[in-house]
């Protein structure tokens, strides 16, 4: 299970956040293509990238084809620049017996720099299908896994 732990503070009046250890789900880089007019990355690519990842965190935890039906409590705490690495943990939450819950952290790192600083975080749930679209129930064993 990757963990994530506050520091306690705050900084514009966001709490203050320590990467999740282990290992991330996506990690790639900003493109010029992925900008808005004032040159920032735009947020509904993040929310993809986001939901990318949980999405194949859900599809391995469940062994198959599911569906995002809910994208809770996002908002934005710093811009993404091009050039900047994006990284991307999934940290399940909540496992139902079709459902899945996650918190998903979208996190940036400079181009030339180390620092890492977490741009957003929401609550992803998925539903696992079976091969006609309905919920399906999520397999039991997950073979001692802990990659989310």
């Amino acid at each position: 299970m990757t963990d994530q732990k506050s520091t306690g503070e705050q900084k514009n009046g966001v709490e203050a956040l320590v990467a999740p250890s282990g290992d991330p789900v996506i990690r790639t880089i900003a493109m010029p293509a992925d900008t808005n007019p004032a040159g920032d990355i735009f947020g509904g690519w993040i929310m993809s990238q986001m939901d990318l990842a949980a999405g194949n965190a859900a599809a391995r935890l469940s062994r198959g084809r599911c569906a995002t039906v809910a994208v809770e409590g996002m908002s934005f705490h710093s811009p993404v620049k091009v050039g900047d690495e994006v990284t991307v943990w999934a940290i399940l939450e909540k496992r139902g017996r079709s459902s899945m819950t996650f918190e998903v952290q979208a996190w940036r790192r400079p181009r030339v720099g180390e620092a890492l600083t977490c741009v957003t975080r929401a609550h992803f749930t998925f539903v696992a299908l079976d091969e006609n679209g309905r919920p399906r129930p999520i397999p039991e064993e997950n073979d001692g896994e802990t990659w989310v």
